[in-house]
Protein backbone atom coordinates (compact mmCIF):
# COMPACT_ATOMS: atom_id res chain seq x y z
CA UNK A 1 0.00 0.00 0.00
CA UNK A 2 1.62 3.10 -0.87
CA UNK A 3 -0.80 5.62 1.25
CA UNK A 4 0.20 8.49 3.04
CA UNK A 5 -0.07 6.99 6.71
CA UNK A 6 -0.89 10.78 7.72
CA UNK A 7 -3.69 10.36 5.12
CA UNK A 8 -5.61 7.66 7.27
CA UNK A 9 -8.42 8.37 9.75
CA UNK A 10 -8.44 5.04 10.85
CA UNK A 11 -8.04 1.17 9.94
CA UNK A 12 -8.65 -2.43 11.20
CA UNK A 13 -6.95 -5.90 10.16
CA UNK A 14 -7.88 -5.01 5.83
CA UNK A 15 -10.23 -2.23 5.89
CA UNK A 16 -9.00 1.42 6.20
CA UNK A 17 -10.54 4.49 6.26
CA UNK A 18 -8.48 7.15 4.50
CA UNK A 19 -8.66 10.25 2.41
CA UNK A 20 -9.92 9.87 -0.99
CA UNK A 21 -6.42 10.09 -3.54
CA UNK A 22 -6.36 11.30 -6.88
CA UNK A 23 -5.38 7.59 -8.11
CA UNK A 24 -8.68 6.37 -6.84
CA UNK A 25 -10.99 8.37 -9.18
CA UNK A 26 -10.62 5.18 -12.11
CA UNK A 27 -12.17 2.60 -9.86
CA UNK A 28 -14.48 5.11 -7.99
CA UNK A 29 -15.86 6.22 -11.47
CA UNK A 30 -16.12 2.38 -12.09
CA UNK A 31 -17.58 0.80 -9.10
CA UNK A 32 -20.23 4.04 -8.89
CA UNK A 33 -21.56 3.92 -12.71
CA UNK A 34 -23.46 1.02 -11.51
CA UNK A 35 -27.44 1.53 -11.07
CA UNK A 36 -27.29 -1.58 -8.67
CA UNK A 37 -25.37 1.50 -6.27
CA UNK A 38 -27.69 4.51 -7.66
CA UNK A 39 -30.68 2.94 -7.00
CA UNK A 40 -29.51 3.16 -2.86
CA UNK A 41 -28.55 7.07 -3.11
CA UNK A 42 -29.84 10.21 -3.38
CA UNK A 43 -30.56 11.59 -6.47
CA UNK A 44 -27.45 14.33 -6.16
CA UNK A 45 -25.27 11.26 -6.96
CA UNK A 46 -25.52 10.70 -10.86
CA UNK A 47 -26.47 7.85 -13.15
CA UNK A 48 -24.46 7.10 -14.94
CA UNK A 49 -21.09 7.78 -13.27
CA UNK A 50 -18.36 9.03 -15.41
CA UNK A 51 -14.66 10.19 -14.52
CA UNK A 52 -15.85 13.75 -14.90
CA UNK A 53 -18.17 13.46 -11.86
CA UNK A 54 -15.34 11.12 -9.99
CA UNK A 55 -13.43 14.16 -10.69
CA UNK A 56 -16.07 16.99 -9.53
CA UNK A 57 -16.45 14.88 -6.59
CA UNK A 58 -12.87 14.98 -5.67
CA UNK A 59 -12.58 18.22 -6.43
CA UNK A 60 -15.88 19.10 -4.03
CA UNK A 61 -14.39 16.52 -1.34
CA UNK A 62 -10.91 18.57 -1.41
CA UNK A 63 -12.51 21.78 -0.56
CA UNK A 64 -14.26 20.56 2.70
CA UNK A 65 -13.11 21.81 5.81
CA UNK A 66 -13.05 19.96 8.03
CA UNK A 67 -12.96 16.68 5.86
CA UNK A 68 -16.53 14.27 6.17
CA UNK A 69 -16.03 12.08 2.87
CA UNK A 70 -13.44 9.55 3.49
CA UNK A 71 -12.41 6.25 0.97
CA UNK A 72 -12.83 2.86 2.16
CA UNK A 73 -9.59 0.99 1.35
CA UNK A 74 -9.86 -2.77 1.44
CA UNK A 75 -6.41 -4.99 0.85
CA UNK A 76 -4.53 -1.68 -0.39
CA UNK A 77 -7.44 -1.40 -3.09
CA UNK A 78 -10.06 1.68 -3.49
CA UNK A 79 -13.50 -0.11 -2.81
CA UNK A 80 -16.06 3.34 -1.83
CA UNK A 81 -16.87 5.49 0.54
CA UNK A 82 -17.93 6.66 3.84
CA UNK A 83 -19.12 9.84 5.02
CA UNK A 84 -19.70 11.22 8.42
CA UNK A 85 -21.27 15.02 8.47
CA UNK A 86 -21.56 16.79 11.49
CA UNK A 87 -25.07 18.52 11.87
CA UNK A 88 -25.55 22.20 12.51
CA UNK A 89 -27.18 24.34 15.22
CA UNK A 90 -29.88 22.76 17.15
CA UNK A 91 -28.41 18.88 15.13
CA UNK A 92 -24.88 20.10 16.23
CA UNK A 93 -24.59 16.85 18.72
CA UNK A 94 -25.24 14.47 15.89
CA UNK A 95 -23.84 13.12 12.45
CA UNK A 96 -25.20 11.53 9.04
CA UNK A 97 -23.23 8.99 8.63
CA UNK A 98 -23.20 7.37 4.16
CA UNK A 99 -21.58 4.64 2.34
CA UNK A 100 -21.71 2.73 -0.76
CA UNK A 101 -19.27 0.07 -2.20
CA UNK A 102 -18.23 -0.80 -5.30
CA UNK A 103 -20.41 -4.65 -6.49
CA UNK A 104 -17.82 -6.78 -6.53
CA UNK A 105 -17.24 -6.19 -3.02
CA UNK A 106 -20.67 -6.69 -1.64
CA UNK A 107 -21.48 -9.46 0.99
CA UNK A 108 -17.40 -9.87 2.46
CA UNK A 109 -17.87 -8.16 5.66
CA UNK A 110 -15.94 -4.86 4.50
CA UNK A 111 -18.63 -2.33 4.94
CA UNK A 112 -19.92 -3.71 8.57
CA UNK A 113 -15.88 -2.89 9.17
CA UNK A 114 -15.83 0.45 7.45
CA UNK A 115 -19.07 1.83 9.63
CA UNK A 116 -17.68 -0.11 12.61
CA UNK A 117 -14.44 2.01 12.07
CA UNK A 118 -16.00 5.69 10.99
CA UNK A 119 -18.84 5.46 14.03
CA UNK A 120 -15.89 4.54 16.82
CA UNK A 121 -13.40 7.37 15.39
CA UNK A 122 -16.56 9.91 15.27
CA UNK A 123 -17.37 9.17 18.82
CA UNK A 124 -13.80 9.74 19.62
CA UNK A 125 -12.62 12.29 17.32
CA UNK A 126 -15.87 14.62 16.70
CA UNK A 127 -17.97 16.04 19.48
CA UNK A 128 -20.69 14.42 18.92
CA UNK A 129 -23.59 11.83 20.84
CA UNK A 130 -25.58 10.36 18.40
CA UNK A 131 -24.66 8.67 14.49
CA UNK A 132 -28.04 8.70 12.22
CA UNK A 133 -28.91 7.69 8.40
CA UNK A 134 -32.08 7.08 6.47
CA UNK A 135 -32.34 4.01 4.48
CA UNK A 136 -34.71 3.20 1.59
CA UNK A 137 -36.91 0.63 2.50
CA UNK A 138 -35.63 -1.89 -0.34
CA UNK A 139 -31.84 -1.63 0.74
CA UNK A 140 -32.38 -4.93 2.74
CA UNK A 141 -28.40 -5.38 2.68
CA UNK A 142 -27.52 -1.41 4.00
CA UNK A 143 -29.95 -2.33 6.83
CA UNK A 144 -28.26 -5.47 7.94
CA UNK A 145 -24.96 -3.46 8.20
CA UNK A 146 -26.42 -1.14 10.25
CA UNK A 147 -28.35 -3.55 12.53
CA UNK A 148 -24.84 -5.94 12.77
CA UNK A 149 -22.99 -2.39 13.73
CA UNK A 150 -25.08 -2.00 16.57
CA UNK A 151 -27.22 0.88 14.72
CA UNK A 152 -31.35 0.71 15.97
CA UNK A 153 -34.60 1.24 14.01
CA UNK A 154 -35.81 4.83 15.44
CA UNK A 155 -38.62 5.30 12.91
CA UNK A 156 -40.11 4.49 9.23
CA UNK A 157 -40.64 7.55 7.74
CA UNK A 158 -43.54 6.17 5.59
CA UNK A 159 -43.80 6.97 2.22
CA UNK A 160 -41.17 9.78 2.25
CA UNK A 161 -38.79 9.10 -0.55
CA UNK A 162 -39.10 9.91 -4.07
CA UNK A 163 -36.89 7.59 -5.99
CA UNK A 164 -37.46 7.01 -9.82
CA UNK A 165 -40.88 8.42 -9.78
CA UNK A 166 -41.62 5.77 -7.38
CA UNK A 167 -42.45 6.19 -3.30
CA UNK A 168 -40.97 4.23 -0.87
CA UNK A 169 -40.52 4.44 3.21
CA UNK A 170 -37.43 5.84 4.38
CA UNK A 171 -36.06 3.64 7.99
CA UNK A 172 -33.94 6.21 9.75
CA UNK A 173 -31.02 4.30 12.28
CA UNK A 174 -29.17 5.90 15.04
CA UNK A 175 -26.46 4.51 17.48
CA UNK A 176 -26.28 6.50 20.34
CA UNK A 177 -22.07 7.12 22.28
CA UNK A 178 -21.78 5.13 25.10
Amino acid sequence: MNKMVNKIIASKGDVVIREIENSDLQLLAKYANNPKVAINLRDAFPNPYTMDDAIRFKEAVDMQNPKSIYAIDYKGEYVGNISLSPGTDVYRKSAEIGYFIGEPFWNMGIMSKAVDLITEWGFKTLDIVRIYTGVFEFNKASQRVLEKCGFSKEAVFRKSICKYDLIYDEIRYAKIKE
